[in-house]
């Protein structure tokens, strides 16, 4: 999908494209494409580099033209993975600006209503990715939101019976966890990197940094602290699970030693070897009995010492 945006108190839709616009470009198709490398003339690695789903966030420059790749949220239609980060390149050369993603997305289009609502100038190009930056980061602490809501839900059914499939569902959550906090410290090595660029360093608006850095340190100490907690909590179940184990091991031994001592008792008594019972008509009873106050003395014992 693509869009013209120009800036003229927030971002405004266009028909199409104008110097200094800015063009939006989701999941490409094979014309967009073309019209990305024919037209527009960006070089083809940097639009490879992007539709790679693993590329980490950087700044490269190639014959005039600047990519900046950042890893941005979305929610997947993956039930095994509901959250996860894709990257997000900004490339852009005099008059021309374009950010590519290969993946739907919440935060471009929200991003064009906040700066309406907020009548937000976008100055330079630079100042376009740090605003994107700020986005990314507030949509990180959206979902992060939910994941808590997730670890919740998950923790409530873990109370009721500890099953596979609670635990597949933290497993699930905390991958996700780690998916945004590994994207969220590199995102914060790339803004560190453009922050100290020598070239633009003067010309950043001092009020946009501070917010993208309280964002990303803000999502990255929330990403890190729920990740903890849901460590903790599945180290807690694998000890209950564990625990659980060894109280039914240790009941099925106990009443395999009760259940031994008749056993014994009877095959004792039914060796081929003179024991002074063999002539009794009594002597069944007898060993019922000898079985019956050797197994009840057993249970006793046993739940003297709490092993039942």
């Amino acid at each position: 999908m693509k869009a013209f945006y120009t800036n003229d108190n927030g971002l405004l839709e266009i028909p199409k494209w104008t110097p200094n616009c800015w063009i939006s470009i989701e999941d490409p198709s094979e014309t967009e494409k073309k019209y990305l490398l024919e037209e527009l003339q960006i070089p083809e690695a940097f639009y490879n580099d992007i539709e790679d789903i693993d590329e980490r966030p950087r700044i490269e420059i190639e014959d005039g033209w600047t990519l900046i790749i950042m890893r941005v949220p979305i929610k997947s239609n993956d039930i095994k993975l509901p959250f996860q980060t894709i990257p997000l390149g900004v490339i852009f050369k005099n008059d021309v600006c374009v950010t590519i993603t290969f993946y739907k997305t919440e935060i471009i289009y929200d991003f064009m209503l906040y700066s309406r609502r907020k009548n937000i100038q976008v100055k330079d190009n630079f100042d376009w990715v740090l605003r994107l930056l700020l986005s990314s980061s507030v949509w990180y602490l959206k979902y992060l939101k939910q994941v808590n809501q997730k670890i919740k839900l998950a923790e409530d059914n873990l109370e009721k019976s500890i099953k596979n499939e609670e635990l597949q569902a933290l497993l699930q959550i905390e991958k996700c966890l780690v998916f945004f906090i590994t994207s969220l410290k590199a995102n914060d090595v790339l803004f560190q990197r453009i922050k100290n660029l020598k070239a633009y360093k003067a010309n950043y608006d001092s009020d946009l940094l501070e917010d993208v850095e309280i964002e990303l340190s803000q999502a990255q100490d929330t990403a890190n602290i729920y990740s903890n907690i849901l460590t903790g909590m599945m180290d807690a179940y694998a000890s209950v699970i564990s625990n659980n184990m060894n109280n039914i091991m240790k009941q099925m031994t106990s009443i395999s030693i009760i259940l031994m001592i008749p056993t014994l008792i009877a095959s004792l008594y039914g060796m081929n070897v003179p024991n002074g019972l063999e002539e009794s008509k009594y002597g069944i009873w007898i060993l019922l009995l000898v079985s019956v106050i050797l197994s009840t003395f057993g249970v006793f014992l046993f739940k003297r010492r709490r092993w039942f």
